[in-house]
């Protein structure tokens, strides 16, 4: 898929947990957990402005578009 999501990155960066920023932003650890192993199928764009608060990050720190490579 060519939506990637960076959230382990950002969190690493911030030195934040995945348990702390859950508590930050109160989404549940297993919806989060989705989310940075890139198999969430959707955000809602209040927990994405909720994670960007908590991280003090923009929408595209956390996810990035990048091209298929022909053939796939």
């Amino acid at each position: 898929m060519p939506i990637e999501i960076n959230l382990d990155m950002v969190l690493l960066k911030r030195k934040v947990t995945l348990t702390q920023l859950a508590d930050m932003v109160d989404i549940t650890l297993a919806n989060l957990s989705n989310l940075k192993t890139n198999k969430a199928r959707a955000i809602r764009f209040s927990s994405l402005e909720a994670i960007c608060r908590a991280l003090d990050c923009q929408p595209g720190d956390i996810i990035v578009y990048t091209k298929e490579k022909e053939g796939e």
